[in-house]
C-alpha cells in the first residue's frame, strides 16, 4: 500500500510541470529585453544572456517534475510512462546544454545557428522529446481519443511551423517564437490533464 501511494504522490508531479514551466517562461519572455522577441525567438534562447539561469532551472525542475510524473504513471501504463519520462529527460538536457544563438539573439550574432557542441547537444535532447510527446499523446489517448489526437495533430503541425521559422523561412522567421509557445501550451496542456486524469 505504501509503495501505491507513492506512486500516487508522483502523479501529482505531473500536475505542477506544465504550469510552471509555461507560467515561467511567458513571464520571463515579457522582461527579457535585449532584442528578445516572444513572438520571434524559441524559448530556450531565454537561457541566453542575462538572467538565463532562470530558464535553465525551468528546464531542470520541469524535467525532473516529468521524470517523476512518469515514473508514478509507470503501473498505469508502461509504455506512456517511458514516452513522458523521454519528454522529462529532454527538458533535462535542454537545461544542462544551452541552445546556440538563431533569429538574431542575443543581438549581433546571426539569424542562422552556428552550431556549437551545448548547442548541437540542446537539440539532440530536445527533438526526440518533442517526438516523444506527440507519440504518448497517440498511445494514451484511450477514453479521451478525440482530444488527445487533435491534440498531437496541433502539437505537431506548431512545432513544425516553429521549426521552418527558426530555420529562416521568410514567411515563418517573424513568428517562429509564437508558433513554438503554441506547441509547447498545447503539450504541457494535455500532459496537465493527463496527469489529472491519472491522479
Amino acid at each position: 500500500m505504501a509503495r501505491l501511494a507513492r506512486g500516487n504522490r508522483l502523479l501529482y508531479c505531473g500536475l505542477l510541470a506544465g504550469p510552471l514551466f509555461v507560467l515561467t517562461f511567458l513571464i520571463e519572455g515579457m522582461f527579457k529585453g535585449d532584442g528578445y522577441d516572444s513572438l520571434r525567438h524559441p524559448v530556450s534562447s531565454l537561457a541566453l544572456g542575462d538572467h538565463g539561469w532562470i530558464q535553465t532551472a525551468n528546464f531542470l525542475v520541469a524535467g525532473a517534475l516529468t521524470i517523476a510524473f512518469a515514473l508514478g504513471l509507470w503501473r498505469q501504463a508502461r509504455l506512456g510512462a517511458v514516452l513522458v519520462g523521454i519528454w522529462g529527460v529532454g527538458l533535462l538536457g535542454a537545461g544542462l546544454f544551452t541552445t546556440d544563438p538563431v533569429s538574431g539573439f542575443p543581438l549581433g550574432t546571426p539569424a542562422t545557428v552556428e552550431y556549437t557542441t551545448s548547442g548541437a547537444l540542446h537539440d539532440a535532447f530536445s527533438l526526440p522529446a518533442f517526438l516523444a510527446l506527440a507519440v504518448a499523446q497517440v498511445v494514451l489517448a484511450r477514453g479521451w481519443v478525440l482530444y488527445s489526437l487533435l491534440s498531437a495533430a496541433a502539437f505537431v503541425i506548431t512545432f513544425m511551423l516553429a521549426s521552418a521559422g527558426f530555420a529562416q523561412t521568410e514567411s515563418l522567421v517573424d513568428v517562429a517564437g509564437f508558433f513554438q509557445r503554441l506547441a509547447v501550451i498545447i503539450g504541457w496542456t494535455w500532459l496537465t490533464f493527463l496527469a489529472w486524469r491519472r491522479c
